[in-house]
C-alpha cells in the first residue's frame, strides 16, 4: 500500500467511528414539534432518560367540537406489566396537567377520560417503566378555543350541590378483564372564570374488595367538569372508587 491510500484510509476512519458507535437511546425527532417540549420535560420529567415512542397511543379527535369535552385515551398496553406511571398533559393550555395515574398488578395501563383545552395543542402522554425510562407518546388536537374559560354548565342546573361526588356508571366485561365507564358529578372550577375560586377533584383511587389499592390517579384543573373515567381491571370482585376534591370533601363508591 503506497503513502497517499495510506492516508486516505487514516482520514477516513475516525469519520466512520462515530456511525458504528450511535446512541440506540436517542429519543429521536419530535413527532409533533413544539416549542414547548424542552420546559415540560424538565418541569414534569425532571430531565430523565426518554424516548418518543410511538407504542404509547394517545387517541383524540383531530377537531374539539366542543373545547370544554374532549375525550382522550392513553393506552400503554403495549408495555404489558413494566408501566410504573403515566402523566399527561396539554402544552398550550394555561393549566396543562391533565392526570398522574399510577396502575397497579391488576389495572392495565390504559385509562380514558375527558379534557377542556384552550386552543389547538400537543397531548403528551409521558409513560415510566421499570427500567426508569420514560416512553412519550404524542398526538395534535385543533380546536376553536376557549374550553377552559368557558363559564360552567353544571352551575346553572338548580340543585347541583346536592350532587356533588355522586357516581355513575358500571362495569363491563372484556374477555378475561372487565371495563369500568364512571361519572363522577363534580363542577371541576379551574379558577379562570372571574368570580369562582378552584374546587376540582384532586384525587382518585380504586381498592379491591380487600381494602388493597387497584390504581390511583392525581387529577388536575385540565379534566372536564362531571368528569369521565375509564379503566381496565383483571380478575372479578367489588371495587370501590374513593374521592377527594381540593376542600377536602371526600365520596366513595361501590362498583359491582
Amino acid at each position: 500500500m503506497n503513502w497517499r491510500a495510506t492516508c486516505l484510509l487514516a482520514c477516513w476512519l475516525p469519520l466512520a467511528t462515530p456511525v458504528l458507535a450511535a446512541d440506540p437511546q436517542a429519543p429521536g425527532p419530535d413527532p409533533v414539534p413544539s416549542v414547548m417540549w424542552a420546559f415540560y420535560h424538565k418541569q414534569l420529567l425532571g430531565d430523565a432518560a426518554f424516548v418518543f415512542d410511538d407504542r404509547v397511543k394517545l387517541l383524540a379527535p383531530p377537531f374539539a367540537e366542543d373545547a370544554r369535552q374532549v375525550p382522550l385515551e392513553i393506552d400503554a398496553r403495549a408495555f404489558g406489566g413494566e408501566v410504573v406511571r403515566i402523566l399527561a398533559w396539554a402544552e398550550l393550555n394555561p393549566l396543562p396537567r391533565i392526570v398522574d395515574f399510577e396502575p397497579g398488578e391488576r389495572v392495565l395501563p390504559w385509562l380514558s377520560i375527558r379534557i377542556r383545552i384552550e386552543q389547538a395543542t400537543p397531548l403528551r402522554a409521558a409513560v415510566l417503566t421499570r427500567d426508569g425510562l420514560w416512553h412519550v407518546g404524542s398526538t395534535l388536537i385543533d380546536a376553536a378555543g376557549g374550553g377552559c374559560t368557558a363559564p360552567s354548565v353544571v352551575r346553572t342546573q338548580p340543585g347541583w350541590e346536592e350532587h356533588i361526588g355522586e357516581v355513575l356508571g358500571g362495569r363491563y366485561p372484556r374477555g378475561d378483564a372487565s371495563r369500568l365507564r364512571l361519572q363522577i358529578s363534580h363542577p371541576m372550577d379551574n379558577g379562570l372564570v372571574s368570580g369562582i375560586p378552584e374546587f376540582f377533584l384532586n384525587h382518585a383511587e380504586l381498592r379491591d374488595q380487600n381494602d388493597q389499592r387497584l390504581a390511583s390517579l392525581e387529577l388536575f384543573p385540565a379534566v372536564s367538569e362531571n368528569p369521565n373515567l375509564g379503566f381496565d381491571i383483571q380478575g372479578p370482585g367489588q371495587t370501590r372508587l374513593l374521592l377527594r376534591d381540593n376542600s377536602g370533601n371526600q365520596f366513595e363508591a361501590r362498583l359491582p
